[in-house]
């Protein structure tokens, strides 16, 4: 199998952890460069980009968001304990959330597909509308844990769009930083909850908000607590590619596996940006790829999980599972990916989550 190179300074680097050397060095970086892919998603052929592009909403088609009210407060996802049925009472509760979460991203997508500022602006006034009603701030993980998953989760989208919004010079710069400030100042509350055993894949979707909302605010402490995080989530990568705390998720292990890989993947390419190596960050020999891959290993050969649970694993993997890989394998199209990825890569993958259509901002 052919092996992504790892760059040996970055290991030293990441190995000893010089957390004041790394900071945000460019902060409208955001985690592609925004204008040279305008410039490619106008003129690209590629059946892939135009399917995408044809499949994209439209922000300003979609209803206004009004932000929810608070304090938040979700019933919990399961129904019982960590797995097993869902919750009906919590999709519902979410449900605006997830609207919005699809109006900003579709806003910005439209943009970076078609280069067109009113969806730039739509997505703006969508976020600015949210801050004025004071949303993702008021809330105690104590009374609802879902709550503060549901924040982190949505600041992860907010943050990512918002990185990619503000390298439009033509809209409101005032507005820009005032949702700026708002994104950093709920940011830094959802952090400040974390205890010292948070550390399964919702500590990794805080990192991704830590790090596209401090990429855009300029801020090193939150550059810092992300990139921390992320190394922290590979360190605990056992021999196989797979992450122990996730594998404890019964029936639900392998969609566990890759949900914690769907922020640590796009949190490496903001660090990619600003000249952080975070891909090549392997102190025990094993890396982010070789996540990736026992993912997909797992989807092909779920028996492969019966070593971490008994439990046969739930199918029925959907487009959000993937998407992040596009980013991996654009970064290392050397590496041969099991089966089940590549032939996902193949058509137009999403999760509003980090950022709406993966395929528009970063496939090739």
């Amino acid at each position: 199998m052919a092996r992504m190179k790892r760059a040996v300074f970055f290991v030293v680097l990441a190995v000893t952890s010089p957390l004041f050397a790394q900071h945000v060095s460019d902060p409208k970086a955001s985690l592609i460069d925004v204008q040279a892919r305008i410039e490619l998603m106008k003129k690209t052929k590629e059946p892939l980009l135009r399917d995408a592009k044809a499949k994209l909403a439209s922000c300003r088609k979609l209803p206004e968001v009004a932000a929810p009210a608070t304090p938040i407060n979700i019933p919990r996802h399961y129904l019982n304990g960590s797995h097993g049925p869902t919750n009906p009472a919590e999709a519902a509760a979410t449900k605006v959330y997830g609207q919005f979460e699809n109006r900003i991203t579709a806003g910005m997508n439209r943009y970076v597909a078609t280069g067109n500022q009113k969806e730039a602006k739509c997505a703006l006034d969508q976020l600015d509308t949210w801050r004025k009603g004071g949303a993702l701030l008021d809330y105690d993980p104590k009374t609802s844990s879902q709550a503060w998953y549901q924040v982190e989760w949505t600041l992860s989208s907010a943050g990512v769009t918002e990185s990619v919004l503000v390298t439009d010079k033509k809209l409101d710069q005032a507005k820009l930083q005032q949702v700026n400030a708002w994104l950093n100042q709920a940011t830094h509350k959802m952090i400040a909850f974390e205890g010292p055993n948070d550390l399964n894949n919702h500590h990794y979707w805080r990192a991704l908000a830590a790090m596209s909302v401090g990429v855009l605010s300029s801020d090193d402490d939150l550059f810092q607590y992300a990139v921390k995080a992320y190394e922290g989530a590979i360190d605990e990568l056992d021999q196989n590619g797979a992450f122990p705390r996730e594998m404890a998720r019964n029936e639900r292990a392998s969609h566990y596996q890759t949900f914690a890989l769907q922020p640590l993947v796009p949190l490496a390419e903001f660090a990619a940006r600003q000249n952080v190596d975070l891909y090549g960050y392997a102190p025990n020999g094993g890396s982010i790829e070789d996540a990736i891959i026992f993912f997909g290993r797992s989807v092909d050969d779920p028996s492969i999980i019966k070593q971490y649970t008994p439990e046969k694993q739930d199918e029925g993997f959907g487009g959000g599972d993937y998407a992040p890989y596009i980013f991996f394998h654009n970064r290392y199209p050397q590496v041969e990916l099991p089966p089940s990825i590549t032939t996902a890569l193949q058509k137009p993958l999403g999760s509003s989550r980090i950022g709406g259509s993966i395929t528009v901002l970063g496939a090739k």
